[in-house]
């Protein structure tokens, strides 16, 4: 029997486990593969997105799962998301409902808007439409009928800013649970998280070990001599040293990867804590450098990243 971790519990009284595993760029066999495999391994949060292109095998490995007794419905928290050519309110159900027969579920446990910024729709199949004018604050009322439904459980955004946020928030009938946004040492999101903790929006933390290039020892925060004495000291592999910090600051972190040693160790960072100290030394890489950064949005009226935070 795997180790169960610890949950967080969101502002509609959801508990969100505090690890899950990210599904971005994992395709057909490697998404349905590694899904399997982190369910065994014992993560019981699972993010995917419309956009990944992977519902059906993400779903396939949780049915999996299901039919063989590992998991029961309940034990699992499964997260997609709404794509920019679903923000018309007037197809946001359907989006919904076309990931849930991706899935193969009853109801997700968590929706989320994707981005800020909206695509014009030409069919499902179509996701690289024209950008739209939209209006987020649309898109979210749309969202909030999906829990009245009973389709989801849980609705909230991704790559959005405070501004953003708040504007949600004042018109909002249902609060966001989460905000998913790029987080780890080198970008670590600090004032976001704060902003988010003071109208109680747990942050989900995406790209959590920066998309790491080994061969050019790349982020500084897993390969240089300062990682690796924090890694030495606690026992622990660099990016366990990173995950915790993450854990620690305030956010769920969702790596990523195929490989099953590296999910397994992924999972592996609930039986230590770094010191104030070592946060602090942590702290040190941030260089408000982001490796998603959607450039070609940025002169849209919505795109979330040109304020600070």
């Amino acid at each position: 029997m795997p180790k169960l971790i610890p949950t967080v519990k969101l502002n509609n009284g959801q508990h969100m486990p505090s690890i899950g595993f990210g599904t971005w760029r994992s395709n057909e066999s490697d998404a349905e593969r590694s899904v399997k495999d982190a369910i065994d391994i014992g993560y019981r949060h699972i993010d995917t997105a419309f956009m990944y292109e992977n519902e059906h095998e993400v779903g396939s490995a949780i049915n999996a799962k299901l039919a063989e007794g590992v998991i029961k419905r309940e034990d699992i928290f499964v997260v997609t998301k709404l794509a920019g050519v679903h923000h018309n309110p007037d197809i946001v159900e359907h989006a919904c409902r076309t990931s849930l027969k991706n899935l193969n579920l009853s109801y997700i446990d968590q929706y989320l808007i994707h981005f800020p910024v909206g695509q014009e729709y030409v069919s499902d199949d179509n996701l690289s439409g024209p950008v739209s004018n939209v209006d987020y604050v649309d898109t979210w009322q749309a969202m909030e009928k999906l829990v009245d439904l009973g389709l989801v459980r849980g609705i909230g955004l991704s790559n959005f800013n405070s501004d953003q946020i708040q504007r949600v928030l004042d018109i909002a009938r249902i609060k966001p649970v989460v905000n998913q946004v790029e987080c780890h040492p080198g970008f670590n999101q600090k004032k976001l998280i704060e902003f988010c903790k003071r109208n109680n929006i747990v942050v989900t933390a995406y790209c959590p070990l920066a998309r790491p290039k080994p061969a050019q020892q790349w982020p500084p925060f897993l390969y240089d001599g300062t990682a690796q004495k924090l890694a030495e000291k606690y026992g622990k592999t660099s990016a366990q040293i990173c995950l915790r910090y993450l854990i620690q600051i305030g956010t769920i972190p969702i790596p990523k990867s195929v490989s099953k040693n590296r999910i397994a160790e992924n999972y592996d960072v609930f039986d230590f804590k770094l010191t104030e100290e070592d946060i602090g030394i942590m702290d040190q890489y941030h260089n408000g450098l982001r490796t998603v950064t959607y450039s070609g949005l940025s002169q849209h009226k919505y795109f979330p990243f040109n304020t600070e935070f």
